[in-house]
């Protein structure tokens, strides 16, 4: 039998994806490379410090929605069958309050809070909540069941399955992505890379991304337990911040957040935030504390920062050949890398199976 060999650049959730889905034809001999891998914590790797959840964001007809169509399946059978991957089942509530012009939300938030937004078809128990149920403030709201996912439990598990299948995982820290076609573990150079290198894509030779940026988000990870997720449009206290609160599966703690500060590359927590993080939680989910408890009744884990990684136009899943090298990327992806990962990957997974038959056929 005919083998591929195959290098996936980078090792957050649209890496780790594309290896895992690349892995399971056994045709395939999948190299991971990475300068960081799961149970690393870094700034520059996002993936470890997102929520992270299933709450849809892609604008209705495009190829987001399609993206994120495709991955809720994934994720809903993988909760299912593996409960070992680290995700759970979650209630989710939506709020949009009236005073939230849709053109003023923030970008990652307008399409959730549509009052009838095409996901209602895809996810489970999808139902308007009654407007008599609403506070004066809020124009309409809508719960479902999603899912919550525990970033370092489920990373490790892609990596795990990735592994059963044959993958082998090196650590690598490259100056230009042709070198990757070098660095396969047969000693063989690789058929194609597969550029899975989030924000670093901006800075790694031969992508020079110029489109890349980020958008720094914050978060407080605590002990406490509301139960369901809940998002809100908007906030009162600036329009880079957010509200959004989700328990992680299997003891990861709840996050409470955030923010969506474009082109900050801040990796230090700003306590000030923080704390409006906190009091906007207790404030949509008063039970998070005992009565009158307030934010000193919050159990604090930690603070974290991540560091989203958008690109204008969104994000890059696309074939080309640098210095002779076969490359396919999939970066780029923003605030929904989970929720949109098997979609996603599903897409680079098809365009490099375009470049083996392309090199089948040149070969004949």
């Amino acid at each position: 039998m005919a083998t591929n060999n195959i290098v996936v650049l980078g090792a957050g959730v649209s890496g780790l994806t594309t290896a895992y889905l690349l892995s399971q034809d056994p045709a395939n001999k999948v190299t991971v490379l990475a300068k960081h891998m799961p149970g690393d914590y870094d700034i520059e790797y996002a993936s470890p410090w997102a929520g992270a959840n299933y709450m849809p964001m892609g604008k209705a007809g495009s190829n987001h929605e399609a993206w994120e169509r495709a991955t809720w399946p994934a994720l809903k059978a993988i909760t299912e069958k593996y409960p070992e991957a680290g995700i759970h089942f979650r209630k989710a509530f939506i709020y949009n309050r009236k005073k939230d012009p849709q053109e003023d939300i923030a970008a990652f938030f307008t399409d959730l809070v549509e009052p009838n937004p095409w996901y209602k078809d895809v996810v489970p128990d999808f139902k308007p909540i009654p407007s008599d149920q609403l506070g004066p403030d809020m124009d309409n709201a809508q719960e479902f069941t999603s899912v919550c996912i525990n970033p370092p439990v489920y990373l490790a598990w892609l990596v795990g399955q990735s592994v059963k299948n044959g993958a082998v995982f090196k650590r690598a820290n490259l100056k230009h992505i042709t070198d990757a076609a070098n660095a396969h573990h047969t000693g063989k150079k690789a058929d194609v890379v597969i550029n899975c290198t989030g924000l670093s894509s901006k800075f790694l030779g031969g992508v020079l991304d110029e489109k890349m940026y980020p958008a720094r988000g914050q978060v407080v990870v605590v002990r406490n337990d509301p139960g369901p997720m809940m998002a809100v449009s908007k906030t009162d206290d600036a329009p880079d911040e957010a509200l959004y609160i989700m328990t992680r599966a299997v003891g990861g703690g709840t996050i409470l957040g955030g923010s969506y500060q474009k082109n900050n590359w801040d990796a230090t927590p700003d306590l000030s935030l923080a704390n409006r993080i906190m009091a906007r939680a207790i404030e949509i989910a008063p039970n998070l504390v005992e009565k009158g408890q307030g934010v000193k009744g919050l159990d604090i884990i930690r603070h974290g920062v991540g560091l989203r990684p958008l690109r204008e136009g969104g994000p890059r899943i696309e074939k080309e050949k640098i210095n002779g090298v076969s490359v396919v990327h999939n970066y780029g992806h923003g605030g929904f890398g989970y929720q949109a990962s098997f979609g996603c990957a599903d897409t680079a997974v098809s365009l490099v199976k375009e470049v083996l038959q392309e090199k089948s056929r040149a070969k004949l």
